[in-house]
């Protein structure tokens, strides 16, 4: 078993640079997830850590071994895929042994590996059934159980929950996470669902364009986001992101309503300076509904323009100044369109945003 260390890392299509020069240090037993929109870099730089991709520029280590150079087939990795990528003639006890078999593993060693990785994941039963006669669920297990049985320093898994429903994907997050905790196997993780980063992940590693824009684990990245790219893409739903500037020491957004700078944050703004307020759907709730106890509190009336009962809270999204927010309502009541509400806002718990370099403002 191995950390992984990926330095100045590039990667270019003739002129076009993909991947622009990151780095990131991956411990062993530790389950990185890369997450970020369509066509960030984060399935390239996977792909480059697999041996997939040839590395343009900067070097790639797993444990002390660079491997730049290497073959896939001798990094000691293994990688499992969105599609499975089963052989549909074999049954789930040859599956699984197949990779044993052509490295020339005895008959007795395939077996041992093969009932243990059968036993990590509940696969003794389905040992002769061929992928055909299994479950989207099941069929994803067996391909992590032949990634299991070769023992290998990191896991690599390339979104390999995207063609499951959502009741499923749910489940295997489960069972991914189980398997974590069974293999000490460090796991690095692709997907562009921030829901499975942030249940999965030791820590997050937020992409775009080919940068790494944060890493941090997933309250870091959730409750100390570095700009507003990161402040949207992480939390479901995103935060409320709403333009603004500074005047009179208050927060004072397009239609003239205002709200006072949170007081950890007074010092670093300034008179006119032109911000982003930020702030979740859960620090915006009704009077009376509210779960946080939070010590800093302003608040604001809106009128809900659609409400969403989710069960046990409800989603009531409405406007300010012009731009779309989301509010939760907990321990919810009925409510009706146009009905204006009293919400409470947790300043303590709110944001603000440069508008010219879109990074948060910190407290000195």
């Amino acid at each position: 078993m191995a950390g992984i260390t990926i330095d100045n890392v590039t990667k270019a299509y003739g002129k076009l640079e993909v991947v622009h020069g990151i780095d990131l240090d991956i411990a062993h037993n530790e389950f990185v997830v890369l997450v970020g929109p369509s066509g960030c870099g984060k399935s390239t730089t996977l792909r480059m850590i697999a041996g997939l991709e040839e590395i343009t520029g900067g070097e790639v280590r797993i444990g002390d071994r660079l491997v730049n150079d290497l073959p896939p087939r001798k990094r000691n990795i293994s990688m499992v895929f969105q599609n499975y990528a089963l052989y549909p003639h074999m049954n789930v006890r040859d599956n699984l042994g197949f990779g044993l078999k052509i490295a020339g593993q005895s008959a007795a060693r395939i077996a041992e590996r093969v009932d243990e990785a059968a036993d990590i994941l509940g696969l003794s039963e389905l040992l002769d059934r061929i992928p055909a006669e299994l479950s989207g669920g099941q069929r994803q297990r067996v391909a992590m159980g032949r990634a299991i049985v070769r023992h290998p320093d990191a896991f690599l898994f390339d979104e390999p929950l995207s063609n499951l429903d959502a009741k499923l994907r749910v489940q295997m997050r489960t069972e991914i996470k189980k398997l974590h905790s069974k293999v000490a196997t460090t796991i690095v993780y692709v997907t562009h669902d921030q829901v499975e980063a942030m249940t999965l992940a030791d820590r997050i590693v937020i992409m775009r364009d080919g940068y790494i824009e944060q890493i941090g684990t997933p309250m870091e990245v959730f409750n100390h986001p570095v700009n507003t790219f990161v402040a949207s893409f992480i939390g479901s739903p995103p935060m409320n992101l709403i333009p603004a500037d500074i005047a009179s020491g208050a927060v004072r957004f397009a239609d003239g309503t205002s709200v006072p700078v949170p007081s950890r944050l007074v010092d670093c703004v300034t008179e006119g300076q032109e911000v982003v307020f930020g702030i979740r759907a859960d620090d915006i709730t009704p009077i009376g509904h509210g779960i946080h106890e939070a010590r800093e509190i302003t608040e604001i009336e809106l009128e809900v323009d659609l409400a969403e009962l989710l069960g046990a809270e409800t989603l009531i999204y409405s406007r300010l100044a012009g731009q779309e927010v989301q509010c939760k309502m907990f321990d919810p009541r009925d409510t009706r369109n146009g009905e204006r509400l009293t919400f409470r806002l947790s300043l303590d718990r709110a944001h603000i945003f440069d508008a010219q370099s879109t990074k948060t403002v910190r407290p000195r």
